[in-house]
């Protein structure tokens, strides 16, 4: 079973981190027995936000100067099909068109060198739509897996780039959700859940069991933007009864700036560190190095951090309401739930775990657990393997 995954997110060179749970996903399928090659679509554009900054656009021309078009990844065969499209604020829900091409020529060399079975997009847009063409006219399945974006995503949210992502997901093959909140709203997109199935994405602990710190620490793991309410953290830290308690935040993004400032404001400087983006591996080593993982999102549809930090012995610590840690805190252990925009309440939930050291022991025992229980990537892989097979026998 030759499958080629088609993806806008995906590891490379310029940027091992972007769209790694995808990477993870195509190595777990490998490993359940399904034959993958990776077609990343690749925009050589720096972001409109980096023309005001001289050494960020320096550093993303390098990027994509140095960026090869053939990677060899954990031994999977991963082509970056480059194109070249109008801004992504203005023009997003749109980019599949200038995409297309290029990813069809690219699909049909894969095919020429061997028969592609089945395409697995990543999102509706621009992966799913650029690739469904070139399926139908070669009679080949094409699932789209989605993972929030398709539907809580800001740039998808008028209703003309709603309808085309309908129109994508009505006429997939098979549809792979990451949670069932994320079914339930791509359900009411398209009117129908018909094809739409959940397979949860995986989390592992990094290699070998670094110690812990020896102050008490929380961590975040994410990308710093708006909705995952870093903001939140900082505010709860700020609580009297966590005034020894630091603060790890393992990613970066266009809100490091102001809140770093805030940071200064409440006298947080000194116990908070900012390590920017890490290579996933060493995201991981040092998620483990800590105690709790709290992030506050709204918009969350499910939430990899939450269990990547379950993974490796962390209680982890969301939004109440919000469908992916909902999701992970029914079936298992090791997930608290606070309401959101609330620092207090997550102050209070924060200062009850790290003031009961065997309390949190246990419960970071049941956050591993549920991880493996639940949320292996050999789950993950087995799953997507198995909608493949369903999907070409159907």
């Amino acid at each position: 079973m030759n499958v080629c995954v088609v993806a806008e997110y995906y590891p490379r060179r310029r940027d091992p981190v972007l769209g790694v749970w995808a990477h993870e996903q195509a190595l777990a399928a490998r490993a359940a027995g399904a034959d993958i090659r990776v077609l990343t679509l690749e925009r050589p554009v720096p972001p409109m936000s980096a023309l005001k900054r001289p050494r960020e656009l320096v550093a993303s021309l390098r990027g994509f100067v140095r960026q090869p078009r053939h990677e060899q990844r954990d031994g999977l065969e991963v082509e970056h099909v480059r194109f070249l499209a109008p801004p992504r604020d203005t023009s997003y829900a749109e980019w599949d068109r200038w995409a297309r091409r290029p990813l069809e020529r690219a699909l049909d060399r894969l095919d020429r060198s061997r028969r592609i079975d089945a395409v697995h997009a990543h999102y509706a847009l621009p992966a799913g739509a650029a690739a469904r063409g070139w399926a139908a006219r070669n009679g080949r399945p094409l699932l789209v897996s989605i993972h929030g974006g398709d539907v809580y995503g800001p740039l998808l949210s008028a209703p003309a780039a709603r309808a085309r992502v309908a129109d994508v997901l009505r006429g997939a093959d098979a549809v792979l959700c990451n949670s069932a909140e994320t079914l339930a709203r791509a359900a009411r997109i398209t009117g129908s859940p018909e094809r739409m199935r959940v397979v949860h994405l995986g989390a592992r602990a990094p290699s070998g069991a670094p110690p812990r710190r020896e102050r008490r620490t929380v961590a975040s793991l994410g990308q710093v933007v708006p909705r995952k309410r870093h903001e939140d953290v900082i505010r709860a830290l700020a609580d009297p009864r966590l005034a020894d308690v630091g603060w790890v935040v393992i990613g970066d993004g266009p809100e490091r700036p102001r809140l770093e400032r805030i940071a200064v404001e409440l006298g947080l400087a000194d116990r908070t560190e900012w390590l920017g983006a890490l290579t996933h591996e060493a995201a991981l080593r040092e998620l483990a190095r800590c105690h709790v993982m709290a992030l506050p999102s709204v918009d969350e549809a499910f939430g990899v951090a939450y269990i990547e930090a379950m993974a490796c012995g962390l209680p982890a610590v969301g939004s109440a309401g919000e469908g992916g840690p909902e999701e992970i805190s029914a079936v298992g252990d090791g997930m608290r739930l606070v309401p959101p925009r609330d620092p207090p309440a997550l102050a209070a939930v924060l200062a009850a775990l790290l003031s009961d050291p065997p309390g949190l022991e246990r419960l970071g025992a049941a956050a591993r657990r549920t991880a493996a229980d639940h949320f292996s990537w050999e789950e993950c892989g087995r799953a997507t393997v198995a909608a493949y097979r369903e999907t070409l026998a159907g």
